[in-house]
């Protein structure tokens, strides 16, 4: 397991446009005895009711949904370019029949009892604080439910306050 330092809001520099749409995220989920993890590029980082805030969408038939959805917690990880085949097979796969997890070389480890991936080279620790079900009549532009929902499987986005920073 890799040694992680936490570090102060201030101290981050990133360019969230590349770190969540070009080289995606780990959204884990669970507790110390079952944890699931997905891959995500849909996301953002702002602030929010005064609190410091990552916001995640996660469509309905994700099996990490069910966990978040029971913990009301996750964490996201980002690891480096080298781990591309690791962060494409976790986001093909369920994990609801196979541990995927293992099957993909990742390792888990908790800090507070959150689980993350451990080959992140950062992780955010998150608690929600709202979701909301993403349905067809809230798309605004007619465009959208074509391209992206035309099997049905809409998102939920979850605002989340961010409760640590974390990096190696």
């Amino acid at each position: 397991m890799h040694s992680f330092q936490d570090f102060d809001f201030d101290q981050l520099e990133i360019n969230p446009f590349k770190m969540i749409g070009k080289d995606w995220m780990l959204i884990t989920a669970g507790d110390e005895k079952k944890a699931n993890t997905m891959t995500a590029s849909w996301g953002g980082m702002g602030v929010v009711w005064g609190q410091n805030v990552v916001f995640i969408f996660v469509r309905e038939s994700r099996y990490t949904k069910e966990f978040i959805e029971k913990e009301q917690k996750f964490s996201l990880s980002f690891p480096d370019e080298q781990y591309r085949r690791e962060m494409k097979f976790l986001g093909a796969v369920s994990g609801r029949n196979e541990d995927k997890i293992k099957e993909a070389g990742v390792h888990i480890g908790y800090i507070d009892g959150i689980p993350y991936i451990d080959e992140g080279k950062m992780v955010f620790l998150c608690k929600c604080l709202s979701k909301t079900e993403l349905k067809k009549e809230d798309y605004l532009e007619p465009s959208i439910e074509k391209a992206f929902y035309a099997d049905g499987d809409y998102h939920t986005m979850y605002i989340a306050q961010i409760l640590g920073m974390y990096a190696r």
